[in-house]
């Protein structure tokens, strides 16, 4: 597929004429050329967003509504195509990228409903005869940064409230999947949206430093989101603050899940296999740290380990549950962190196994802390189990991390479930639930070095505004001098 960048409702190739092909992890073959846009062709989508602004700012919002509605039945229908390209451009499954355009058309359908919601407040004077107000304003432009692990969900995510609110908006499209990202901008721009409030840039993996600084020094971009790791997060917030823009970063994880000893084996079990191995385990929220009570340890892994070892994995257009790694690199990955885990003592209980990018869903029992797999984020198929005694040290060995996005706890008794859940420090938390799950409603994000603001609700509203002061007041009132 040879895909255009779309800037100013425009297809538009690189100033350079350069372009850069993504391969397909499974095949090798080339899924995608798109060109490789550089610091001019950044700097022009800047401006056009730069120029939508003030009359997108002022559109009344039950067009913004409108627009937003439609762009979410213009994706719906590109379903089919999208899951096609995203197939060959990550290596998910089918029923993942399916999933993601249902929940993209969600989040694009609440954003609409969020038109009115951007509401302010009367405040209390002092000074006798005045009015004063707090307004939410919109930023300006917005730069867009989305990852390709849930490209459909935090491609549209990434733009959604944000044009919602009144901003104009560059989605910087992830090398992995530009032609997927760039499908967002077409569901845009089918829907009827006016040229540059939804831009849609590419890049070469080698120029990503360079365009990124230029977008976040354009004077027209005045705030930056960001979905990706926590080492890109702090670039990207260094950045930003060196030119005072905020920022809202969505960043890595180490999800903890607690099996409690009085928990619903069953219900764990499933708990633990969707949030552990849901898109090859390649979500920020994906369960990285099973940790279970010694009293059903036993019970559980052995269990567990029996459904881990049923779940198929192969090429992701064929009946899987697991298709590949986004790169054969990333499975490669997964080797060193198993071997690293077996030579410190940890016990391989199902999987283990490689095929170029696939990589079947593996349990790692008896994990301690000197293992690689303990600490970093796999973000793979590849999950550790660890054992502990009761409730304190299994606070601990969750709170044992400077990541804070998702957490689960299973539990029969849920007032003890709950004060479990309340000593877990993360940004989301489910009881009886797994550390797998998005709606558009909710307030989406972390603490520590899983970031900070919010995607999702009336929380992003406080994202993508900013509070304006203003009175009205009597022009005959008494000055001092």
């Amino acid at each position: 597929m040879t895909i255009s960048m779309l800037i100013d409702g425009q297809d538009c190739d690189a100033v350079s004429g350069r372009r850069y092909d993504r391969t397909d992890p499974v095949t090798g073959k080339v899924a995608t050329s798109a060109p490789a846009g550089g610091v001019d062709d950044m700097r022009r989508a800047a401006q056009a967003a730069g120029a939508a602004f003030p009359a997108w700012s002022q559109t009344a919002p039950a067009e913004r509504r409108r627009l937003l509605s439609k762009a979410a039945d213009e994706l719906e229908a590109m379903t089919t195509q999208i899951i096609d390209t995203a197939i060959a451009e990550t290596g998910a499954t089918g029923p993942w990228i399916g999933f993601n355009c249902a929940l993209a058309a969600n989040i694009l359908r609440e954003a609409a409903s969020m038109t009115t919601q951007i509401t302010g407040e009367i405040i209390p004077a002092n000074k006798p005869g005045t009015l004063a107000m707090a307004q939410r304003k919109p930023h300006g432009v917005c730069l867009a940064i989305a990852p390709w692990n849930a490209p459909v969900i935090l491609g549209t995510r990434a733009v959604a409230m944000a044009i919602s609110c009144g901003n104009t908006v560059v989605l910087k499209a992830s090398e992995m999947c530009p032609a997927t990202h760039l499908a967002i901008g077409e569901a845009f721009r089918r829907a009827g949206f006016p040229p540059g409030v939804l831009n849609v840039v590419t890049n070469a993996p080698e120029d990503a430093a360079d365009v990124v600084a230029a977008l976040i020094a354009a004077p027209e971009v005045r705030h930056v989101n960001f979905t990706g790791s926590t080492k890109v997060g702090r670039i990207i917030a260094g950045l930003a603050a060196a030119q005072l823009k905020p920022v809202v970063l969505e960043l890595g994880g180490k999800a903890p899940m607690i099996v409690l000893d009085d928990a619903d084996l069953e219900a764990a079990v499933n708990g633990a296999a969707f949030g552990a191995f849901m898109n090859q385990g390649q979500i920020c929220m994906s369960t990285e740290r099973i940790i279970v009570q010694d009293a059903i340890a036993d019970r559980f892994i052995e269990a567990l380990a029996a459904k881990t070892r049923a779940l198929p994995a192969g090429d992701p257009r064929g009946k899987v549950v697991l298709g590949a790694l986004v790169t054969p690199q990333a499975a490669e990955k997964m080797d060193a962190i198993i071997a690293d885990a077996v030579a410190k003592g940890g016990t391989v209980i199902a999987g283990g196994t490689r095929d170029g990018a696939v990589v079947t869903a593996t349990l790692i029992d008896h994990v301690t802390p000197d293992m690689t797999i303990y600490a970093e984020e796999s973000f793979g198929p590849v999950k550790p189990i660890i054992r502990v005694a009761d409730d304190d040290e299994a606070v601990r060995v969750a709170n044992d991390t400077p990541f804070g996005l998702s957490a689960a706890v299973y539990g029969g008794d849920l007032v003890r479930a709950m004060r479990v859940a309340d000593r877990i420090d993360s940004g989301i938390c489910h009881i009886n639930g797994p550390t797998v799950s998005d709606e558009a409603q909710m307030p989406f994000g972390g603490i520590k070095e899983s970031g900070y603001g919010r995607f999702g609700g009336r929380a992003a509203i406080d994202a993508f505004t900013w509070l304006r002061w203003v009175t009205i007041e009597d022009p005959h009132q008494h000055f001092p001098f």
